[in-house]
């Protein structure tokens, strides 16, 4: 936790968080620049949770760039064993998405609702950026410089990566890839947090698993 918080500390001193608040503020903008109608706040959540993806990403792969790369292997040595640093840097890009995922839950309350929704529309809209904060997770720590060291491959790839699930998320078959393109379609319908969320769910948490243990292995080779 120590180390964790060494990381949030240098991120924050960097500056870099100014980049993805930005792209949140955004995308808040975008989406709350009329006010939505009574009834429609869990899409809303849902347009929200999908259009932040990158901002996640971005905020991951800052986080996970912000230390040299001599620093990281003296990371390394000082908790003892190279997966406990991996598991920090992982911990801190959660906790910095999660700081950005509450401010793109609490900000349309203030300024994007005509009306408080209800608890149930709350509760899908958290889920909705919890698998928002997943996704971009594992995404950013794909495109990071301890596994694309070149920047300018590293944001092709975060980007494309987006793009690619996108894509394929327009497909009929959701469990192709991490179904984005569904979640919004299944927020607009009635039921959403019995019927749609749990399948929706467990299909993000299974690409994001398999991705998540891609990072873990590439970072055994490439402290």
């Amino acid at each position: 936790m120590s180390l964790t918080r060494f990381k949030i500390s240098a991120y924050l001193r960097s500056h870099r968080i100014v980049q993805p608040f930005v792209g949140l503020l955004a995308v808040v903008i975008i989406l709350y620049s009329s006010r939505v109608a009574v009834g429609q706040e869990l899409p809303s959540y849902a347009d929200s949770a999908a259009l932040l993806v990158p901002v996640f990403a971005w905020a991951t792969r800052g986080l996970l760039d912000t230390e040299p790369d001599v620093q990281r292997l003296i990371s390394i040595t000082a908790v003892g064993r190279p997966g406990r640093e991996v598991a920090s840097g992982l911990v801190a890009s959660v906790a910095v998405s999660c700081g950005l995922a509450f401010l793109a839950l609490v900000l349309p309350l203030a300024i994007g609702f005509r009306a408080v929704p209800g608890t149930a529309v709350l509760i899908g809209g958290l889920a909705l950026h919890v698998l928002s904060v997943l996704t971009g997770t594992v995404l950013g720590a794909l495109s990071s410089r301890p596994i694309l060291p070149d920047p300018a491959t590293s944001a092709l790839t975060m980007l494309g990566g987006y793009v690619a699930i996108l894509l394929l998320s327009l497909a009929p078959i959701t469990w192709l890839t991490v179904p984005i393109i569904s979640w919004m379609r299944a927020a607009g319908q009635d039921a959403f947090l019995s019927r749609s969320l749990p399948g929706l769910a467990t299909v993000t948490v299974f690409w994001c698993s398999i991705a998540l243990i891609t990072y873990i292995s590439l970072r055994r080779t490439r402290p």
